[in-house]
């Protein structure tokens, strides 16, 4: 069996796609809410579907049965104010799957964070020495629990405990792609310009607060949900392959640049306006990020990744425009 925490949320769903297509038996941890989240798992075939709080629970009764876990589970609001909630959900659990992998022979590929590089200055290479990720300072609690996680790992691995028989994080780029609807304000651009571009009106975007970029001049490594997902797959099939990977498409774009290819996918002009940035974002603002991909490369992945305007045309005409969006 394959475990997906946080396998209702967008990845995790997404994940459980393409599991589920391979004839793979499918495990999602999660909880569902009250909204339409349970939407994102309704085509699935699923061996089961547990309650976060029975995990441990569920992975001791079927120790010898898990072949590997992904954990997607997390907070993944960059403005989550609560600290101590963070550290538990990203941090301690992750920690803890990494405990029981390590002590029942199963294999962990878990979700990193580009947020984990903070304001970009050190650079965006996946290193993986102590020393090395002591050069990245997050920006926020979200990226200082995911690159605390990063850190223990590397101390445990110095220590000479080899952990899981294999074990990955990948730090996630700028996610966009089908079944991200339940996630608010948290939504990739993309989708929240979506609407707009389909009634022909205008979006508004941030302005920006930094010399060297125009307002829309942001840059940021947007990665189609697809190529994510078969990036994950290979892992299963590559289980030697260890360690710290970037999950992006190689290619900073502007958002001025997404927003033009919603625009021009659902048949529309691009109209786009500028408004101030909150306050409270602008000392916590990434304006750059791009993934160096070399050492993926190097590890044997040779798939092309999808470029923007052919992602955000998959994403606007094969889902958002369609009376039924969902993966």
């Amino acid at each position: 069996m394959i475990v997906i925490t946080g396998g209702a949320g967008f990845i995790g769903s997404y994940l459980a796609a393409a599991l589920d297509a391979r004839g793979e038996r499918v495990v999602i941890c999660d909880w569902l809410g009250t909204d339409d989240k349970w939407r994102n798992i309704a085509k699935r075939d699923l061996e089961n579907l547990i309650a976060p709080e029975k995990l441990f629970d569920f992975l001791n009764d079927h120790s010898g049965d898990i072949e590997a876990i992904y954990h997607m589970g997390a907070i993944s609001a960059t403005t989550e104010a609560d600290a101590d909630l963070i550290a538990e959900s990203n941090f301690r659990l992750t920690r803890a799957l990494w405990l029981w992998c390590r002590d029942n022979g199963s294999r962990l590929i878990y979700a990193s964070s580009a947020a984990t590089y903070g304001d970009g200055k050190a650079g965006f290479d996946a290193v993986e020495s102590i020393e090395g990720l002591k050069a990245y300072q997050p920006l926020n609690a979200y990226g200082w629990s995911k690159h605390l996680t990063d850190r223990w790992i590397a101390q445990q691995k110095k220590k000479g405990d080899r952990g899981p028989t294999q074990c990955v994080g990948l730090k996630f780029f700028n996610v966009y792609g089908p079944n991200e609807y339940h996630k608010g304000g948290m939504r990739s651009v993309a989708h929240q310009i979506f609407p707009f571009a389909k009634r022909g009106e205008a979006f508004s975007l941030f302005k920006s607060h930094h010399p060297d970029y125009q307002d829309g001049g942001q840059l940021r490594d947007f990665v189609w949900i697809g190529d994510c997902a078969d990036v994950m797959l290979w892992l299963l099939d590559h289980p030697a392959v260890n360690g710290l990977f970037n999950m992006g498409s190689g290619k900073a774009r502007s958002f001025a640049a997404m927003a033009a290819a919603v625009y021009v996918a659902a048949g529309a002009e691009p109209k786009i306006t500028y408004h101030d940035m909150p306050e409270v974002l602008r000392d916590k603002y990434q304006y750059y990020t791009q993934a160096n991909m070399d050492k993926l490369r190097a590890a044997g992945y040779n798939a092309p990744m999808t470029p923007l305007e052919e992602g955000i045309r998959l994403y606007v005409q094969n889902h958002l425009e369609k009376e039924d969006p969902y993966v």
